[in-house]
């Protein structure tokens, strides 16, 4: 449905974008926009992060007994 779109089609749904909005709201909401993307990313590497934490301070707590049972 969107394969056959090309660089005229985007550039028209971006002037009609721009008339119906106008140039603050697009230019408020791109902002919007970039500091979800930058809070996501920052999500992403705290989670990172602390699972690498978690996996260094992990140990074995099978009791000696069960080991030889797997």
């Amino acid at each position: 449905m969107l394969n056959n779109i090309g660089i005229p089609g985007l550039l028209l749904i971006a002037v009609v974008v721009l008339v119906l909005f106008g140039r603050g709201k697009v230019s408020s909401l791109m902002g919007e926009v970039g500091k979800g993307i930058t809070a996501f990313k920052k999500g992403v590497n705290d989670g990172t992060e602390e699972i690498a934490d978690a996996s260094e301070t992990a140990t074995d707590v099978t009791p000696e007994t069960d080991k030889d049972k797997a």
